[in-house]
């Protein structure tokens, strides 16, 4: 019985906050290009949830400064490489978007590699040529996004260099400054980690249905889509930079 009711009270919850999104979207669609929401529905700390989310996956603490330019771009752009493509279309995906569904997003930190292509043969209406399609767009959206979230990444990463260097040099820095200095650094980092993990586990996504596809449903489609895995590879390997390799699980950054 006490299941039940909580189950009734969250649903009762992701009702009420889609009812307000859904007052802010105004009848629009909240989707532009490469299913990102629409400028107009932004707002400026709509995704300040992915680094605090990041530090408490890693049991790290949340720095109490405020976001700089830098950091809340890079957590913006980290946002829809760390949402599984899956979910872009999905009714609750604005909640997602603006961190209310907070429940939605406890799967992202590891997923399924077999699941991107379950949800790809659940969506009945799509022909052969539809599922090649959605998967080369996913790939593509991807190797789009990818260049501008290492950009922002890398500077992000030099000021944080400089910051630690600071910290020598500040006279009167009380342990409260210290400490979250040093925590909005190991932020900036988890996020950057959360992305590396999330686009190797979509590489391993997209290339598991790839493979289904070719050998279930045959289709001269396959070569522009491997093409499309191939370029996110070769790009995520460009796009690297100081950040380290992909961990099994985000890297605790000591203090």
């Amino acid at each position: 019985m006490v299941d039940r009711t909580h189950n009734l009270f969250r649903r009762g919850l992701l009702l009420a906050g889609l009812l307000i999104v859904g007052g802010l979207l105004g009848g629009c669609g909240t989707n532009a290009d490469f299913g990102r929401v629409r400028p107009s529905l932004r707002t400026d700390d709509m995704h300040a949830w992915v680094g605090a989310a990041a530090a408490v996956n890693a049991h790290q603490p949340i720095s109490n400064y405020r976001l700089t330019d830098e950091e809340r771009l890079l957590r913006d752009l980290a946002y829809p490489l760390i949402e599984p493509p899956y979910e872009r279309q999905r009714w609750i995906s604005v909640l997602n978007e603006y961190g209310v569904s907070r429940a939605w997003q406890t799967g992202w930190y590891s997923i399924d590699h077999k699941l991107y292509y379950r949800q790809l043969q659940g969506e009945a209406h799509r022909s052969p040529s539809g599922q090649y399609g959605k998967l080369n767009e996913d790939i593509r959206n991807d190797v789009e996004r990818v260049p501008g979230f290492f950009s922002v990444s890398a500077k992000v990463a030099d000021l944080d260099g400089r910051r630690r260097q600071s910290l020598a040099f500040i006279s009167e820095l009380t342990r409260e400054e210290r400490a979250d200095a040093l925590a909005r650094i190991t932020e900036n980092a988890l996020v950057a980690s959360w992305v590396c993990r999330s686009m190797a586990d979509r590489i391993r996504s997209y290339r598991y249905a790839l493979e289904r596809l070719v050998i279930a449903t045959p289709s001269p489609l396959a070569v522009d889509t491997e093409r499309s895995l191939t370029l996110l590879q070769s790009r995520i390997a460009e796009c690297r930079g100081p950040f380290p390799p992909v961990p099994p699980t985000f890297a605790i950054i000591s203090k």
